[in-house]
């Protein structure tokens, strides 16, 4: 050993091997002899008890981990990434949070998120009369736990309820597509016995007027670049408002038309995207979302 300093002959190197020997320790004569006297211990204690004695363990290198991966001995872990999240680190990471990007998979203009906000504000609470919040108070009086109510009430969502939104934009869409005059369209829906989804109000006519469809054509009018659809379906309303006042275009349609003239005309969508949205019910979809609010504040009310 060396010293760093030594005051006395206690604290010298040689000093203190010689302490470390008279306590039992294996001390080589010098460094260099190091490797001799860790050998000549390994071997006395191998020659003591063989079950001492352990095979050298080989060296290994990392592998190429493509030539690993073909070989199976290795394997790529699992990377999930989607228009809405990346799961590929260690942390989960989100893109911004719009709308556009969870529903779409793409940016909308922010007057589009400023409409769908609107038309979830407007369509919030449809009152307790409608099936889907009846469902949900029966329920929730009957002493049904949370969900069971809410699912009780999302199940009524069809043509008579909610469905209006989707039927009333296909409809539209395909009279105003094939250019029928709006006195031929309601002629038309006349004469096979169908409503026209999107028309008429139990309450609401043009005397006592929809506030909401006012706060929503007032909005599209000045934000969206053009609205052809909405200008067809308000030259319908007055064909049917002609016949009985309250045969106005109710929220439901007005939410539906003005939806189809955003989807075609934001500059985001192709025609034909446009139209698959429509197909599928992104327009339910939408609703559903109103529906699970409304519910959920019916049931706390009724369980209150």
């Amino acid at each position: 050993m060396i010293g760093a300093s030594a005051h006395n002959d206690s604290e010298t190197a040689v000093a203190k091997n010689k302490f470390l020997k008279e306590m039992g320790c294996f001390v080589p004569e010098s460094f260099d002899s190091l490797g001799l006297e860790l050998k000549a211990v390994f071997e006395q204690f191998v020659s003591k008890d063989s079950s001492r004695c352990c095979q050298r363990c080989p060296s290994h290198c990392a592998h190429d981990y493509s030539w690993a991966r073909e070989l199976g001995l290795i394997r790529k872990p699992a990377s999930f990434m989607s228009s809405i999240c990346d799961e590929r680190g260690d942390e989960l990471m989100y893109a911004e949070c719009q709308s556009g990007l969870l529903w779409f998979q793409r940016r909308l203009p922010e007057y589009a998120f400023k409409y769908l906000e609107i038309c979830l504000m407007v369509t919030a609470d449809h009152g307790p009369a409608v099936s889907g919040a009846h469902n949900t108070i029966v329920c929730s009086r009957a002493g049904k736990d949370l969900v069971s109510s809410l699912t009780s009430g999302l199940l009524t969502i069809g043509e008579r309820f909610g469905g209006a939104l989707d039927l009333a934009a296909k409809q539209f869409t395909e009279a105003f597509d094939s250019q029928m005059h709006p006195n031929d369209f309601v002629n038309t829906m006349r004469k096979k016995g169908q409503l026209i989804m999107g028309i008429g109000h139990r309450v609401k006519s043009l005397n006592n007027p929809d506030k909401r469809t006012e706060i929503l054509k007032e909005y599209v009018r000045g934000a969206f670049p053009s609205t052809p659809l909405l200008d067809y379906a308000l030259q319908v309303e007055k064909i049917t408002t002609s016949k009985k006042p309250n045969l106005i275009l109710n929220v439901d349609g007005v939410i539906a038309v003005t939806f189809v003239d955003l989807m075609r005309n934001c500059g985001c969508f192709t025609r034909e995207e446009a139209q698959e949205f429509i197909d599928i019910g992104v327009l339910n979809d939408c609703l559903f979302w109103v529906e699970v609010s409304a519910s959920l504040g019916t049931f706390w009310i009724r369980r209150g």
